[in-house]
């Protein structure tokens, strides 16, 4: 039986993270811990896969090869892929500009730190070693595969239980945020998967065993990878302490931000099981109408307050109905960000080339809308039909947003170029807004009444 982890010692201040997180109980399994870990850690190096994505190939051919002793004996690919206690003196990977090599030798010793096998400083936390990492990850590129192959090692082999934990929890925190490149991606793909296994998919499973809990973070990884990766459509983003906090928490709580509409639905589905349309969209709908958004000028358009639109996300993402806000710009801006942030778009990416085309055609645009996927008709509906509450002329003359103004600001939340041509985005961005300004004149939304 694995028994609960002995208090930390590794110097981490309390706040703002704390270092106790995902306490486990007594492992059910009758494997001892010894052999849990043989299974688990062993796994990357002595189980291969018939595939030119094995870690071990890209080892191979890639490893900067370290020497240890007197004799300066070469470690073996084996010694270089498995956990460490001690700090590297130079790169994993072969890096040509001497800061970097510098970089990759303070990297090391960050993620020593975050998985515990190395004495934090005094005022670290868990979340300000995480940001580090992943600033380190994000303003350097080069950097990125150093990071995901050091993670790697780290996690192969390794004796401790929260050590191997945590380290896991970096990976998938570090892939919210960047990935890595599209050369090691399927190498790192492959180590992830090896750890994953379908018959661990079960709630609560924060609670289980660390082999249990290792595939649950291996399956998070591979997402954030596939989502973020070569093929995804997540491109990188700067991490903050907040972020940080967030996407670790999102491991085993999944957001409504950042996931489609047909994840959004599943996510409900226990809570709401009749609901038709997303909980997060009709309720943030409710509160800016609470909040009188139709008598308050410049809605949608002013900025709200990046703080009170962040602790309301995370209200939310624990089903907690909002009731303390004071300013309506607050949900406005949120479901924005929402619908902005849906991974895959409100109006399908197969569908934008028919919107820009007939961005000015009543008709065609209310066939478009006919043509969508159930729920992105609902959707997308329900949303037209909240937007023609503020195109009421009587509402517009409080607000200062006609129709026009309207589509301005919805409309890149709903449709997503997918050139890079500067001209084509600037010429795009005024058919999108026509688009969504003649679905607010002409769009029958009368069915919708009444559907939540």
């Amino acid at each position: 039986h694995l028994s609960p982890s002995p208090p930390c010692s590794s110097g981490f201040s309390r706040a703002p993270f704390p270092l106790t997180a995902h306490s486990l109980p007594p492992s059910p399994s009758p494997l001892s811990a010894s052999l849990q870990y043989e299974q688990l850690s062993r796994v990357v190096l002595n189980k291969k896969l018939p595939s030119e994505s094995d870690i071990e190939k890209y080892a191979q051919d890639n490893l900067n090869i370290h020497k240890k002793g007197i004799f300066r004996k070469k470690f073996s690919i084996r010694d270089m892929l498995s956990w460490s206690k001690d700090p590297i003196r130079k790169p994993m990977l072969v890096l040509s500009d001497k800061s970097l090599k510098k970089d990759a030798v303070e990297m090391f010793k960050l993620v020593q730190i975050y998985m515990s096998d190395r004495k934090a400083k005094l005022g670290m936390s868990l979340n300000s070693v995480a940001l580090e990492i992943c600033n380190y990850g994000y303003s350097k590129p080069a950097l990125r595969d150093e990071l995901y192959i050091q993670i790697c090692r780290q996690t192969t082999e390794n004796p401790r239980r929260e050590s191997l934990r945590r380290g896991w929890e970096l990976l998938a925190i570090c892939l919210s945020f960047f990935p890595p490149s599209p050369k090691f991606q399927t190498y790192l793909d492959s180590y992830m998967n090896r750890h994953r296994d379908p018959n661990f998919d079960f709630p609560e499973v924060g609670k289980w065993p660390i082999h249990v809990q290792v595939s649950h973070y291996a399956s998070v990884a591979c997402k954030r990878l596939e989502r973020g990766g070569e093929g995804g459509k997540r491109p990188p983003r700067k991490p903050t302490l907040e972020e940080i906090d967030q996407v670790r928490l999102q491991i085993f709580r999944p957001s409504m931000f950042g996931s489609t509409l047909q994840e959004v639905m599943a996510l409900q589905k226990e809570r709401f099981p009749h609901y038709k349309l997303p909980w997060i969209q009709t309720t943030l709908s409710d509160e800016v109408l609470r909040l009188q958004g139709a008598q308050t000028e410049g809605i949608f358009r002013v900025s709200a307050d990046v703080d009170e639109v962040m602790s309301m996300k995370m209200q939310l993402d624990r089903w907690e109905r909002p009731t303390d806000w004071t300013d309506a710009h607050t949900p406005a801006s949120l479901l924005k960000l929402w619908y902005r942030e849906l991974y895959e778009p409100l109006i399908p990416d197969t569908m934008y080339n028919e919107c820009i085309q007939h961005h000015d055609n009543p008709i065609r645009a209310i066939q478009i809308v006919d043509s969508l996927p159930d729920i992105n008709r609902l959707v997308l509906s329900y949303l037209v039909r909240f937007l023609q509450i503020f195109a009421r002329s009587e509402v517009v003359q409080q607000t200062k947003m006609d129709a026009s103004n309207l589509a301005m600001v919805i409309a890149p939340n709903c449709l997503r170029c997918m050139s890079h041509d500067p001209r084509i985005i600037f010429d795009n961005a005024r058919k999108e807004m026509a688009f969504m300004r003649t679905l607010i004149q002409y769009l029958d939304t009368n069915y919708i009444e009444g559907v939540v």
